[in-house]
């Protein structure tokens, strides 16, 4: 599974993945400050199934009937690593199961949306 983490969200937060998932930043990929709609073609484009974000904004500024990739967000009070690093196992969870091109709510006793 190859997931994408956003600007909005601390790079140390790959350390906290199974080693089964592939991760990459945008940094990584040298998309640094691309906007949300291309940065999801972008990453469709090459192969992500997922961008982990924690910018709850996304939600309004996409069309979810046309997402090219799954959209996961991270609700947390801070995105502090001490704050996202307890959902990563819920992210886990949702991509385990099967992921769609859609948005999803992803929180401590959060269900996908």
């Amino acid at each position: 599974m190859r997931l994408l983490l956003d600007e909005s969200v601390p790079r140390q937060l790959g350390r906290f993945f199974p080693e089964t998932f592939e991760l990459r930043t945008v940094q990584q990929m040298g998309w640094a400050g691309t906007k949300n709609g291309d940065l999801l073609k972008q990453a469709a484009a090459r192969g992500f199934d997922a961008l982990v974000t924690a910018d709850q904004g996304i939600e309004y500024q996409q069309n979810p009937n046309t997402l090219p990739i799954a959209v996961l967000v991270l609700i947390a009070s801070r995105t502090r690593i001490q704050e996202l690093s307890p959902l990563v196992p819920q992210i886990a969870e949702v991509v385990a199961e099967n992921l769609q091109k859609r948005i999803y709510r992803i929180a401590e006793s959060a269900t996908p949306q």
